[in-house]
């Protein structure tokens, strides 16, 4: 899984803010499953969110994120909400 690019779009824009591959990463994909599954019962489905590539920048209450992986064209839209309101 370290050849899928996976990148960020905030609020629809037409470039991703975020671009980056697994092969990036400074601990392999197994080694942080191995780590976090130590502390946690890991679930199908389960996300493992572990960083950023360049490009962070602040996200506000009514902003969207929509992300994904190209290669396996999934995507997924979170909408940013303000805190205390779920």
């Amino acid at each position: 899984p370290t050849s899928v690019n996976m990148w960020l779009k905030v609020n629809g824009e037409a470039e991703p803010r975020q671009y980056g591959s697994p092969g990036n990463m400074i601990f392999s994909i197994p080694e942080i499953i191995s780590a976090v599954s130590q502390v946690h019962t890991l679930e199908p489905g389960d996300l493992i969110l572990t960083g950023t590539p360049e490009g962070v920048g602040p996200v506000y209450p009514g902003d969207v994120i929509e992300c994904g992986i190209t290669e396996l064209g999934i995507s997924m839209t979170v909408p940013i909400v303000e805190a205390g309101s779920i």
